[in-house]
């Protein structure tokens, strides 16, 4: 017996450059998945709205209250759109929200953008809320897109997601391993801009510095690439740890995205022992980066996929978390957080029905 699951995913990384939303059909029959991507679109943020996501964690506790639900209804509306605009019935919505805090040795993370404020005006089920239980149970409440990279792309040795973090996945006998890398768009994106450019296309501006041996090395050696087991890197490390760093050593942007570029390659390299490396999110774009990740690596194959799974993987496997959410099957693996247990993560606010076509 088939089971089919007709769902939208909602992601928004670090980066802040966009909501991206997915309309997925998945299919479990026999205990295997199966997925075709139909629609998707990004919407970029309103500057009034990028702006207050990249300054929330600063925010007094009645702005930040408002923001999740401002962000919440903006969500929502901009899906309604969707929805209206491919003529499509979603079975539910799975929303990754925007992460503003996440310090699971403190046993706590938040993702804002309200789950009933989305279900409100779009009259959909939605599903959000998905690291909080996994960070209640021990664990780091990332990441989370392994279960998926298993479940949907087992072709691959490795699945390797450039974001505002890098993060990788891949299965040793039965088990699934993943964890965070090292920071990537999340801190070339903040010294592009500093050039008055959003990001480095192609990396080139990297391409054109010189990698500067002694800040290169003190990257290499803070303590999060030392330690071992489940890990995960947040916003607040970057800020007390990397920029201050950086900054110290007074280079221009153009030597600071030559040596960042090299230190996130170096470190992707010492975790990728060789074979087919599935490479997606917005670094894959970034040919420099990829072309030093090769030479870093020569004994694996870096592939960079069609541009719709490139920039919607994340979004399509947060509604695959949301049909592991419906289907009662786990959709957080300890073996990846370090919880005491799997886990299904999410929270479910109830839509009224279908939306009324204006």
């Amino acid at each position: 017996m088939k089971t089919i699951f007709n769902a939208i995913g909602l992601m928004s990384g670090t980066s802040l450059d966009g909501l991206d939303i997915c309309y997925v059909q998945f299919v479990l029959d026999q205990g295997k998945w199966s997925y075709k991507m139909i629609n998707a679109d990004s919407v970029e943020y309103p500057q009034w709205l990028h702006t207050a996501l990249a300054t929330a964690q600063s925010m007094t506790a009645l702005e930040y209250a408002k923001l999740h639900s401002d962000y919440g209804l903006y969500i929502g509306e901009q899906v309604k759109s969707f929805i209206e605009k491919h003529d499509i019935t979603p079975d539910f919505i799975a929303s990754h929200g925007q992460t503003i805090f996440h310090q699971p040795s403190l046993r706590f993370t938040g993702q804002i953008g309200s789950g009933a404020g989305i279900a409100a005006v779009t009259g959909v089920d939605t599903i959000c809320d998905f690291r909080t239980t996994d960070v209640a149970l021990g664990g780091q409440g990332a990441p989370l897109v392994p279960v998926g990279d298993r479940a949907l792309f087992g072709d691959y040795d490795y699945c390797l997601n450039l974001g505002g973090f890098s993060n990788i996945s891949y299965t040793a006998g039965e088990t699934r391993y993943a964890y965070d890398i090292s920071p990537v768009n999340y801190v070339l994106n903040e010294y592009a801009r500093r050039m008055g450019m959003e990001y480095d296309r192609d990396g080139e501006t990297a391409r054109s510095g010189k990698v500067c041996v002694e800040l290169l090395q003190s990257l290499n050696d803070l303590d999060f690439y030392h330690q071992c087991g489940p890990k995960s890197l947040g916003r607040e490390w970057v800020e007390k740890e990397v920029f201050p760093l950086i900054d110290s050593f007074g280079l221009s942007v153009s030597d600071i995205l030559a040596t960042f570029t090299e230190h996130i390659s170096q470190q992707i390299a010492l975790n990728v022992e060789g074979g087919k490396v599935l490479v997606t999110g917005g670094g894959a774009f970034n040919k420099y980066l990829v072309e030093r990740m090769q030479a870093n690596t020569p004994e694996a194959l870096y592939v960079v996929p069609d541009s719709l799974t490139v920039n919607f993987k994340e979004a399509l496997i947060f509604a695959f978390l949301g049909a592991l959410y419906m289907a009662d099957i786990p959709n957080c693996l300890s073996s990846v957080t370090g919880a005491s247990r799997d886990n299904i993560g999410g929270c479910l606010y109830k839509g009224a029905g279908s939306i009324q076509k204006s």
